[in-house]
């Protein structure tokens, strides 16, 4: 391929390490003498031609960088359609990555953003357009498919597992007299991985959780109350850990908004207090409920190691895989071994991610349905595993880096989207 410049882009919702990813990309491309720029708020930035240099950022701020949550050049949640439905974005894009003399893209998301990627791919190549597309995977939900895990799930795993320990503590200590049941909602559509991570707090067959509900199983009020009073009854308090995509048996959403998102999701949200309310209203139980909501994936201070070095991994791999050449594909990682934890980088082809989601195997799922297995264990216990906590300033807060995230001149008339 002819050397020109790379087009970084951030998509859907941010994790606690994908700053982490942006800086191994723009480390790797300086490295080899390729200039980078950043799509401002993602495709919707490319669209727009607002771009960022990041040739004007310095080393230290790069370096910052890997340890600062948020998406440092904004993110969006935009779906393109089909080429023959929105043709003229597609254009629009290749028009802008022409101007600049782009020839590797690479988009960092999820789901709907490795299906972003595909398009973007296939549709270069139709238009007649040298361009590398590599899909970069992250989210916390931990639901892409062929990677073994997501960069980001290991940190909001381990803000979750922790929370439930900690806060357990809290409602135990007051459990005589006050609080009986606390619930904690935490994000997972679909999938419970994110739920499940909050297992890893109970080391004995007392200890919190002591009910998780997944998404996988249909919620099953009389048995959840029953749980609940028993669990009461024998430990003299009950924790209760909620995903947010919990869901009749009918497949109506416990707590569904009744809106949709940018890509047709439906809006969840209050599942937490629904049960809580569940629970006050018909065991006459005092209750206490949280949603973490944004704080457990842009929880910094709680990174986890393990996320941190695969985030880091599979940005690098991102830019080698283009400068050889590489198109339509994602760098996934594959674990070789549990025990000792061992995992590599493979290239795998955004055909197989796109449109697909990987949910929890019933063989994590406990046989009562409110709890994890030893495999779900084994699985989980690797990716929460070290601390890659950010450095503190004197005032004692986290040492975050604030971009100057400077324009690249536009060459093209303005945009509409």
């Amino acid at each position: 391929m002819s050397k020109g410049k790379l087009l970084y882009a951030q998509s859907g919702g941010v994790t606690a390490v994908i700053n982490t990813t942006a800086a191994a990309v723009i480390s790797t491309a300086r490295q080899h003498g390729i200039k980078v720029y950043a799509a401002r708020n993602g495709v919707i930035g490319a669209l727009r031609e607002d771009l960022i240099d990041t040739a004007k950022e310095s080393a230290s701020a790069i370096r910052g960088l890997a340890h600062t949550p948020g998406g440092a050049f904004g993110s969006c949640r935009f779906k393109l359609k089909s080429l023959d439905t929105d043709r003229a974005h597609y254009q629009r894009l290749i028009e802008v990555l022409r101007a600049h003399d782009i020839r590797y893209l690479l988009y960092n998301g999820g789901n709907d953003s490795a299906d972003t990627s595909l398009k973007i791919s296939q549709v270069s190549r139709e238009l007649g357009y040298e361009l590398a597309c590599i899909g970069v995977p992250k989210t916390v939900d931990n639901d892409l498919a062929v990677t073994d895990c997501c960069p980001g799930f290991g940190s909001v795993a381990k803000y979750t597992a922790t929370s439930v320990l900690e806060a357990s503590l809290d409602v135990a200590s007051m459990a005589e007299s006050s609080t009986k049941v606390f619930v904690m909602e935490v994000m997972g559509r679909h999938a419970g991985w994110i739920a499940a991570s909050a297992g890893l707090a109970q080391r004995g067959e007392d200890d919190p959780p002591h009910i998780i509900l997944f998404p996988e199983i249909a919620f099953d009020q009389a048995k959840f109350l029953a749980k609940v009073k028993a669990t009461v009854a024998k430990v003299g308090w009950c924790t209760v850990v909620v995903s947010e995509g919990l869901h009749h048996a009918d497949g109506r959403f416990v707590a569904e908004a009744g809106s949709k998102d940018a890509f047709g999701h439906s809006q969840l949200g209050g599942v937490g207090p629904a049960i809580a309310a569940l629970v006050k209203d018909e065991l006459k139980m005092k209750v206490h409920w949280a949603v973490p909501d944004y704080l457990q994936r842009s929880a910094r201070h709680l990174a986890s190691q393990t996320d941190h070095d695969h985030a880091w991994a599979v940005g690098e791999q991102a830019v080698h895989y283009a400068l050889a050449g590489k198109h339509g594909v994602m760098p996934v990682i594959r674990r070789t071994s549990d025990a000792p934890y061992r995992w590599k980088i493979e290239a795998a082809p955004l055909t197989k991610v796109a449109n697909a989601e990987k949910k929890m195997p019933k063989n994590y799922l406990r046989r009562d349905g409110y709890g994890i297995t030893q495999a779900c264990r084994r699985y989980l216990e690797p990716l929460i595993r070290g601390e890659a906590a950010p450095p503190y300033g004197k005032d004692g807060l986290p040492s975050y880096v604030k971009l100057k995230n400077l324009p690249v001149p536009k060459k093209l008339p303005a945009y509409s989207l």
